[in-house]
């Protein structure tokens, strides 16, 4: 009993149900995957790297979670779909393989600037999912979006079909909080970045 009550407190890190409670501040905070075989998971990362998330550091301190989360992605053997929402348009950096030392690489080199087409981001995923889920239908698959909600125009984002978590990363003294009103067009969770970094 008590060498089974231990696998699964030492399992794989279900990281988007932990964030889900806030930043863990004890090893009791984190939540652990049940040992299944058929547990496929794909994590559908979507940045916000638009010129506004350069400001107070949002995105430098996004990039810390984003590392720590490709980490136990890989850890996981989860599978990874990665969609940047800067410039003119959205650019997939990986589709659904599994997490690998590269995706450091690329997240050290990434830089914030330009317009934020992500609504385009999300419609491109949304197509992007539904195939997906054709080809494999029993994977579990997660939406993790890192915003600052800052969009110009004001058209309603698509909820995507599967749960969804915002990770909403504006900072500085004057906020417009439009990342709640999107989480809840989304019908993600939503969490504040300060909730989740080490303190």
């Amino acid at each position: 009993m008590q060498g089974k009550r231990h696998a699964a407190r030492s399992g794989s890190i279900n990281w988007p149900g932990t964030l889900l409670n806030g930043r863990p501040r004890q090893r009791q905070d984190v939540l652990f995957h049940l040992r299944t075989r058929s547990a496929n998971e794909l994590w559908l990362v979507i940045v916000d790297a638009s010129a506004s998330t350069r400001r107070h550091q949002a995105l430098s301190d996004a990039k810390g979670l984003l590392a720590q989360l490709f980490d136990d992605a890989y850890r996981q053997r989860a599978r990874l779909a990665l969609l940047t929402a800067s410039g003119a348009a959205p650019k997939w950096q990986v589709q659904g393989l599994k997490a690998s030392g590269g995706l450091r690489q690329w997240l050290e080199a990434l830089g914030a600037g330009g317009g934020t087409p992500l609504l385009a981001a999300l419609e491109e995923a949304g197509r992007w999912l539904a195939v997906r889920q054709k080809r494999f239908p029993a994977e579990q698959q997660r939406l993790l979006l890192v915003t600052d909600g800052r969009l110009k125009n004001g058209a309603p984002l698509p909820p995507l079909e599967c749960p969804g978590l915002l990770i909403d990363i504006e900072r500085g003294p004057i906020r417009l909080g439009r990342s709640k009103v999107l989480a809840a067009q989304l019908q993600s969770e939503y969490r504040h970045i300060d909730e989740l970094l080490p303190g």
